[in-house]
């Protein structure tokens, strides 16, 4: 009888302690379950922690897009960029901002609008060569940057404007750094909108001066930066065009590949000596063909592709009997495979307003160009 009875009270214990264990289960999901009977693994005995192995991410390119105030916002290639840079907005030399008329605000919007559904970002741009008042913006942004107060109230500007029109950041185009005191306030002026900025998960990139001579090839001296403002940046935009200015004039001095390429080194050697990312660099592109006769106006790709769909392929033509040197998709490819090759973080083009509205399109060309890694679309294709 004891024996019979010392097996019930142990009977008792273990359903007591089953009952509990299911009642702690059932309270802590709050919902029925099912339990099933299995025999336990060893892990179960002594776990085993094993460390989560760190998948190495690809960044990946940007595509950035210069597009000027006065463009029709239904013509740009959203759909390819993943940045559109709005030109531009002006400093005044006490940091107020000024916009050339209620079109630009209009325009603006509208290409905020549009970008959004293609998940493209859109900056604002400030700067830029010339000024809504007149001459230069050199004097102007100088001035705004150089006094501490105006500095400030420029930055404060720059920031709200962004917040209150849903934009994704701010990009400095100050042309040009002329002195190491310009390159002293540059530093500061962007350490201190990129604190403002990052604070609210918004990016701020920079527009570069090429630093190389076109006729040349060798480095140039009279436009000065603190490699150490760099590190406040997500982009560098390098403006690897407009060589035509050069010593003596020369339209085939625009953006040949020659003269590319020896800004692409000087860049990435600059970037990794002061152990800066190479990512952030962004190479610049032409979309607009240089006269031979400088009295005669600049053509953009889209009147050089409707003149003749051939010339897409080429880097000169001639029309109505002057010639004019551009970049077509070859040298676009070309480029591309350049960035690429050295770790640049992408391409930047000023600017989309230039472009066909084709299938030959020069964005389409670097666009492609990006995904497939190897700077090769249409010599593949064609």
């Amino acid at each position: 009888m004891k024996k019979r009875h010392l097996l019930l009270v142990l009977g008792i214990v273990l359903i007591f302690i089953g009952g509990f264990s299911f009642g702690v289960i059932y309270t802590v999901n709050n919902k029925p379950i099912q339990l099933k009977i299995a025999p336990a693994p060893a892990s179960a005995v002594k776990p085993m922690e094993k460390p989560v192995p760190e998948i190495p991410k690809s960044k990946s390119k940007v595509l950035v897009g210069y597009v000027q105030d006065f463009r029709d916002p239904n013509l740009i290639d959203y759909a390819k960029l993943t940045h559109v840079i709005f030109s531009f907005t002006h400093p005044t030399k006490d940091g107020d901002i000024l916009f050339s008329g209620d079109y630009a605000l209009k325009n603006l919007r509208t290409i905020v609008a549009k970008a959004k559904q293609h998940n493209t970002k859109v900056i604002l741009a400030i700067g830029g060569w010339y000024h809504i008042e007149g001459g230069e913006s050199y004097p102007y942004f100088k001035a705004a940057i150089s006094n501490p107060a105006a500095r400030t109230k420029l930055v404060n500007e720059l920031a709200g404007f962004v917040e209150r029109e849903h934009l994704d950041g701010i990009d400095i185009d100050f042309e040009h750094s002329r002195s190491a005191e310009d390159a002293k306030n540059l530093k500061a002026f962007a350490k201190q909108l990129s604190g403002k900025l990052h604070a609210k998960n918004k990016e701020l990139s920079i527009a570069v001066y090429s630093k190389i001579n076109a006729e040349t090839l060798t480095e140039v001296g009279f436009v000065q930066y603190q490699p150490e403002m760099f590190k406040y940046v997500d982009h560098v935009n390098i403006m690897a065009y407009d060589g035509q200015w050069d010593g003596k004039y020369n339209a085939a001095n625009l953006s040949p590949y020659k003269f590319t390429k020896k800004i692409v080194n000087y860049w990435s050697n600059l970037f990794e000596q002061h152990h800066l990312s190479k990512d952030k660099l962004v190479l610049g592109v032409p979309f607009y063909a240089q006269p031979a006769d400088p009295k005669i106006k600049q053509l953009s790709y889209a009147a050089i592709l409707k003149n003749n769909p051939a010339n897409g392929s080429a880097d000169t033509v001639k029309i109505n009997g002057t010639n004019y040197f551009y970049n077509g998709t070859s040298t676009m490819e070309k480029k591309t495979k350049l960035a690429l090759v050295h770790g640049f973080g992408g391409m930047m083009l000023w600017e989309a307003g230039l472009d066909a509205q084709d299938p030959k399109s020069l964005t389409a060309a670097i666009y492609y160009a990006l995904k497939n890694g190897n700077g090769k679309y249409y010599s593949q294709k064609n």
